[in-house]
């Protein structure tokens, strides 16, 4: 039996929250859950999240394949990189630091180190202010 990690959606329309729950891969996503272990409310300012690390970690190490989005979540709490083994630098909060779309894309299209830079252009000059007559 494949079993995942994911979300489960509950609330009002346009107020969301969520539980995270240890699923089969086939069943539907508000289905039949085998063992929830956490919450989400994303809508409280600041989000709420709690997750059992125990059982999250138990489940990961079973072969429960986890969500994008619960991916996310253990991120923020610190217990992926329990489970990964990665250490985060000391005094660096767990929560993933976004990347500007731009840096990313600039980043991307640099050249390397050991090629060699073309100076840089000249930069035209403006064109001489004309004769009013």
């Amino acid at each position: 039996m494949a079993t995942k990690i994911r979300l489960k959606r509950l609330g009002k329309i346009r107020t969301p929250h969520y539980r995270v729950v240890v699923m089969d891969s086939r069943t539907k996503r508000n289905g039949r859950a085998i063992e929830e272990i956490g919450q989400y409310h994303p809508k409280n300012d600041p989000s709420i999240i709690s997750i059992d690390s125990e059982r999250a970690q138990y489940w990961l190490g079973v072969g429960a394949q986890p969500t994008e989005a619960v991916v996310a979540l253990l991120k923020r709490t610190g217990d992926w990189q329990k489970f990964t083994g990665s250490k985060a630098p000391a005094g660096v909060d767990p929560q993933p630091v976004k990347a500007d779309k731009d840096e990313l894309f600039n980043a991307a299209l640099a050249e390397p180190d050991d090629a060699p830079k073309a100076a840089p252009k000249k930069a035209e000059e403006a064109p001489a202010e004309k004769d009013e007559a």
